[in-house]
């Protein structure tokens, strides 16, 4: 337990360095975003037993990731559309999440997602963090803990759409591998989703 409460503490840190105020400004966000996938991968494996085995490629769990990518977009759609109206901030608060991508090149973004990023976050926090708790706490706290942690490691944005925005997605993705423990599927959903999302699809 040590390791995984170590870990999650690096992830918190990492996370504070990139959206800090004190710091966002003093490092290129997607070369440390890069970085810290890298770090989360390198704990998972290290760490987490029985690692290999999360993985699997059958079309049913790639299918069920794509379909869960399609969905959690299409609740971001609706709620961009709910959250605009219900909150005067959310418009700019939605905008400087955009601000992020400004100047950079949408083809190595979008690759940086799909290989790098949305696999890492899931091997780390579904397939290491979650599957560690799980045996002590259980299924459910083990997923609400883990979807809880992750949102609050977006704390330091200072944004709150960003961070019910995260708080979403741990929630959705906590649901999804509780229920199919296939990484794959996990980092189909979280790839397609960010590339979507961020590159070719943005809710604004």
């Amino acid at each position: 337990m040590k390791k995984v409460i170590f870990a999650a503490f690096t992830a918190a840190l990492l996370w504070f360095v990139m959206f800090s105020p004190w710091t966002k400004d003093h490092v290129n966000f997607w070369i440390t975003m890069g970085f810290s996938a890298l770090v989360l991968i390198s704990m998972s494996y290290f760490w987490g037993e029985n690692f290999k085995r999360q993985f699997s490629f059958s079309v049913k769990d790639i299918l069920i990731g794509v379909g869960s990518a399609v969905v959690l977009y299409g609740i971001f759609y609706i709620g961009d559309i709910l959250s605009k109206l219900m909150f005067d901030f959310a418009a700019g608060q939605v905008a400087n999440i955009y601000q992020m991508k400004e100047g950079e090149n949408e083809l190595y973004l979008g690759l940086l997602l799909i290989l790098l990023v949305g696999p890492a976050e899931e091997i780390f926090w579904r397939g290491y963090i979650q599957r560690s708790l799980e045996p002590k706490y259980g299924g459910w706290t083990a997923m609400i803990a883990t979807a809880l942690i992750y949102t609050l490691v977006h704390i330091w944005s200072f944004n709150f759409m960003l961070i019910m925005s995260a708080l979403v997605c741990g929630i959705f993705w906590g649901l999804l591998y509780k229920y199919n423990k296939n990484l794959v599927t996990l980092i189909v959903s979280h790839a397609l989703w960010d590339v979507s999302v961020f590159v070719l699809f943005p809710i604004l």
